[in-house]
């Protein structure tokens, strides 16, 4: 393939021939961010294997701009990706966003996320947005699971305390369901 360039990329994006999509795709880190906006609009309009060779390309510019040393082009590819979590963008698109978004986001991320109107109650997104929030390795993740864990729906608590858990966090009050048995059993606990 002749040097890569963003027009260059996004025609071999879209391209019939599978050898040049996959050629496209896994040297699309070093396009940057800004290819992200179009392969996320190619990742939704796209046949189904070019949307996923879109979507890799994405992975591909986020996993380059994630490598130590190249925090300015962390930073270009988080702005780029937070826009696409707005209303109006497809689910599908919101939901890969925010697992990229927990590769090599922090604050900036939890800020997008907690802006999302109706986060808690949208059942489409809200589990993603969780686990993105608790990937997230900074002290506003724990405190933002927290206060939804405070505004959450009863069904969703249980989901919020265990990511609390997973943090290091105690959860008084919503018992893990990893440890409440499946079966009838007559063993009793330890000290009864």
């Amino acid at each position: 393939m002749e040097e890569l360039t963003l027009e260059r990329l996004l025609a071999a994006i879209r391209s019939d021939d599978e050898n040049l999509r996959t050629d496209a795709w896994q040297n699309a880190g070093k396009i940057g961010a800004v290819a992200i906006g179009p392969l996320a609009k190619i990742m939704v309009e796209g046949e189904l294997e070019v949307g996923r060779a879109a979507k890799r390309a994405m992975w591909q510019i986020v996993r380059h701009a994630g490598r130590s040393g190249a925090d300015d082009q962390s930073k270009a590819a988080v702005d780029a990706l937070i826009p696409l979590l707005a209303d109006g963008q497809p689910d599908a698109v919101r939901c890969e966003v925010l697992w990229m978004l927990s590769e090599i986001g922090g604050d900036e991320t939890i800020d997008a996320i907690r802006e999302i109107p109706g986060l808690l109650e949208d059942v489409r997104l809200r589990e993603d947005a969780r686990c993105a929030v608790q990937r997230v390795p900074t002290q506003y993740a724990i405190e933002t699971l927290q206060e939804g864990l405070e505004a959450a729906p009863d069904g969703f608590k249980p989901a919020l305390a265990q990511s609390l858990r997973a943090r290091g966090v105690k959860v008084d009050g919503l018992p893990c369901r990893k440890l409440v048995p499946t079966k009838e059993t007559k063993v009793t606990p330890v000290g009864r």
